[in-house]
């Protein structure tokens, strides 16, 4: 979890950079082409075999993630990444909230959602175009989850993954080329792409996808409360975008949400990720 948290950030911090150069939608599906491109090389899936419920579960699986990844690249270049993926994170919190039965999970939950509304409220003048996609990416975020515990119950390894990553590159395409077919003709922004896809998708989405087989839904919500924290610090290690003190305050609340969800997955017998 931890490894897929940092290595998605620094992912969209290197991209935001290069927003000025290459448009978003042709550097989200750079990073999609990428991903399918290595999972297909590793992963080699079986097609057959399988049935039509596992290829409806797999194809939605691929639609929220190329709609998660395109509208989270369209808030970034409107609001800052804190920001960004602290109002993102509005999805899987609110599945962590329906999917508890316990007090305490949601006492966990609402820390976390304090930290969140902390960093949320430090800056007024917000894009509201970009906010309505990081909405928006939230709540293909939380679809993602949701389907990509599905699909891995029914694709073994990450062939599920890749045949997903394969439906959302081919489905983002059009709109890719249309927004900026020049930038296939550059190997720098070839290149640029590579790196981009191996930190902001490989790396991470394996990750996940393996959490999510142990973890329940409820933990994996919270835990991915760390989300809004590293994006807010590689805004400052990456892009330049300082950290207030309240910003600071909302850091600590969601690493303690955090703590306090992994030690209550090992009281119960659960997985605690390393």
């Amino acid at each position: 979890m931890l490894v897929g948290i940092v290595s998605v950030q620094l992912g969209a911090g290197f991209a935001k950079l290069l927003f000025d150069e290459v448009d978003p939608t042709m550097l989200v599906w750079l990073r999609l082409a990428t991903s399918a491109l290595v999972f297909a090389v590793v992963a080699r899936p079986l097609l057959r075999g399988h049935s039509r419920d596992d290829w409806m579960v797999v194809i939605g699986f691929g639609a929220c993630l190329g709609l998660m990844n395109w509208a989270i690249y369209q808030s970034f270049a409107r609001i800052p990444l804190g920001i960004a993926v602290t109002i993102e994170f509005v999805g899987p919190l609110t599945l962590a909230m329906l999917s508890s039965r316990r007090g305490r999970d949601l006492a966990w939950v609402a820390l976390a959602a304090l930290g969140v509304a902390a960093l949320g409220l430090e800056r007024a003048d917000l894009d509201p175009v970009g906010v309505a996609y990081a909405l928006l990416a939230g709540a293909a975020w939380a679809g993602y989850i949701l389907l990509s515990a599905r699909t891995g119950q029914r694709w073994a390894g990450i062939s599920g993954l890749t045949v997903a990553s394969v439906v959302a590159a081919c489905a983002l395409l059009p709109a890719a080329l249309l927004a900026d077919a020049d930038a296939l003709t550059s190997p720098r922004v070839l290149a640029i792409g590579l790196a981009v896809g191996l930190l902001s998708s490989v790396v991470p989405y394996s990750c996940e996808l393996v959490a999510l087989r142990t973890l329940p839904a409820a933990t994996f919500g919270v835990l991915m409360s760390l989300e809004p924290a590293a994006a807010a610090l590689v805004g400052i290690a990456v892009v330049g975008e300082e950290l207030a003190a309240l910003q600071w305050v909302a850091v600590g609340c969601v690493v303690v949400a955090s703590a306090g969800a992994t030690r209550a997955g090992a009281r119960l017998g659960g997985p605690v990720p390393d």
